[in-house]
């Protein structure tokens, strides 16, 4: 219940009880994911509920281009267990160099 107080003539106040709306047996499925390969931000999760218990996983692209991914759950009895995995080098990074031309010969004139 959530107590919202209300002008009113009793004291300038009276108050006003809203009953708030609770599920028992929530149920969710979603999953997304993002693979900009110009940033290199490369994602997804999903997860699912059914009352109290939840499933998932998760994975993404670290920035040295191993790949975690984890597999979650959760429910009343047993909490929040997750497992954890690591894939190297999945998308390895290349950076190129850029260096400046500088002419390795220089000839000068003698006064």
């Amino acid at each position: 219940m959530s107590a919202f107080p209300q002008p009113g003539h009793d004291h300038g106040f009276h108050v006003e009880y809203k009953e708030d709306y609770y599920d028992p047996h929530p149920k969710y499925k979603f999953e997304y994911g993002v693979h900009d390969s110009h940033t290199g931000d490369i994602k997804s999760q999903k997860e699912e509920r059914d009352g109290d218990v939840v499933h998932g996983s998760y994975e993404l692209v670290e920035a040295d281009g191993s790949k975690r991914v984890v597999h979650y759950t959760a429910d009343h009895h047993t909490g929040f267990n997750a497992v954890v995995h690591r894939e190297h080098n999945v998308h390895p990074q290349h950076y190129q160099h850029h260096q400046e031309h500088i002419p390795e010969h220089h000839e000068y004139s003698h006064l």
